[in-house]
């Protein structure tokens, strides 16, 4: 009885054995793409070495900058002046002003911009953010106190930013040459265009008569220049890139392009 019992268990082991094989033979299933191991299809240049390789990828940020050796040296003189002068008067506006009275300083004249904001929407046949940016005059002009403070972000209108370049745009008019502005930064011939149109109807309306009072008190636009930058955020060298230039200029013209579109 035990002899028939192991030579029961050997053939039992033997067949086992012989499954186990015939999966191992089995031939793989490959996906629908005809793919099991992608990284075996890739072919790799080995003469493509790493300049060529970032040569190759600034390709996809080229933007028409045809006044490029120009631009270069603004852009430097950008670099030196916001390091050496804007900034350090920033930080010393941060340290002897209250934040309290930094943040009324930005809404006056974020107030007075909601002017060329509503001129442009109206332009661009925008009537919803039309009706919203005359809202927002209205309530912190008057509630607001001449706009020192806010409250029509509060109640749900957020401040919009319309210029006469994303008018100008709207219409399909091109944005032409790349330019670089001194101490203003990146803009294009379009936008340069629509920054003296917008800085022309701003004057014109006076509204508030800030315009009229700033021609014998300079010092308004002054602390009007340090209010924008300190509303702004971008640091140069923040990126820690060679090719910072090239990164400036791409974002600019594509985020131009979403401002007109949107």
């Amino acid at each position: 009885m035990a002899k028939y019992l192991l030579l029961l268990a050997a053939l039992m082991c033997a067949g086992v054995a012989n499954a186990d094989n015939s999966k191992a033979h089995a031939p793989t299933v490959v996906g629908s793409d005809g793919f099991k191991e992608p990284l075996t299809k890739l072919k790799f240049n080995p003469g493509l070495d790493q300049r060529e390789f970032e040569r190759s990828s600034l390709t996809a940020l080229n933007v028409y900058d045809p006044l490029e050796s120009w631009n270069r040296r603004v852009y430097h003189f950008n670099y030196r002046f916001d390091q050496w002068v804007f900034l350090p008067v920033v930080d010393g506006y941060r340290y002897v002003t209250p934040s309290f009275l930094r943040t009324g300083v930005s809404n006056f004249f974020n107030n007075l911009g909601d002017v060329p904001n509503l001129l442009n929407s109206l332009l661009q046949l925008k009537g919803h953010r039309s009706l919203e940016t005359t809202g927002r005059l209205l309530l912190n002009t008057t509630i607001g106190i001449a706009g020192l403070w806010d409250p029509a972000t509060a109640m749900g209108l957020p401040r919009q930013s319309e210029d006469f370049g994303q008018t100008l745009g709207f219409y399909g008019v091109p944005g032409g040459a790349y330019l670089v502005l001194p101490i203003f930064g990146p803009s294009n011939l379009r936008d340069t265009t629509g920054l003296l149109v917008d800085y022309g109807a701003e004057t014109e309306i006076n509204f508030l008569n800030v315009s009229k009072v700033s021609e014998n008190h300079p010092e308004i636009w002054a602390l009007r220049a340090v209010d924008k930058r300190y509303q702004t955020s971008f640091r140069y060298g923040q990126m820690n890139s060679p090719f910072e230039y090239e990164k400036v200029r791409y974002i600019y013209t594509e985020s131009r392009k979403l401002q007109i579109a949107e």
